[in-house]
């Protein structure tokens, strides 16, 4: 199990549209400027995230990227998967196949560590996170 680079800058890159898509479409190098991502990178992110019908895009002057739904109805773990990653915390993928072929002494432990980490993410979304860190701003400015 490990969320790498390509899953944390996917799941940014959606927050920098979510926070600023009400001033235009967004396109990837405002990203890659604000969040210091590649654009490169970035390119290769929303090819996957377009795919994966979670934003929208607008080419030629004026152009780039949005939202294809409310924040509040995309979840961080849409955002994982559509880039493909990968947080099973199971070596055997939930094959049951461990060891030789058999089970493990601790696959259940790591069977619910997987399913926690799944509905974690499955009930976090950008709104949610938008809000966390402006509650948290308004604490810090206070």
């Amino acid at each position: 199990m490990k969320l790498t680079s390509k899953g944390r800058y996917a799941v940014t890159a959606m927050l920098d549209i979510a926070i600023n898509q009400s001033k235009g479409p967004i396109t990837l190098a405002m990203i890659s400027e604000r969040q210091d991502i590649s654009l490169s990178y970035l390119e290769q992110i929303f090819a996957k995230l377009k795919k994966s019908d979670l934003v929208l895009s607008a080419r030629g002057p004026g152009g780039g990227y949005r939202l294809s739904r409310d924040p509040g109805e995309i979840s961080v773990s849409e955002v994982i998967a559509a880039v493909n990653e990968d947080l099973e915390a199971r070596k055997c993928k939930g094959r049951e196949n461990c060891k030789g072929g058999e089970e493990c002494l601790s696959h259940e432990l790591w069977s619910d560590l997987s399913e926690m980490i799944e509905q974690f993410l499955e009930n976090i979304t950008l709104q949610k996170i938008i809000e966390k860190r402006s509650s948290v701003k308004e604490i810090i400015f206070a």
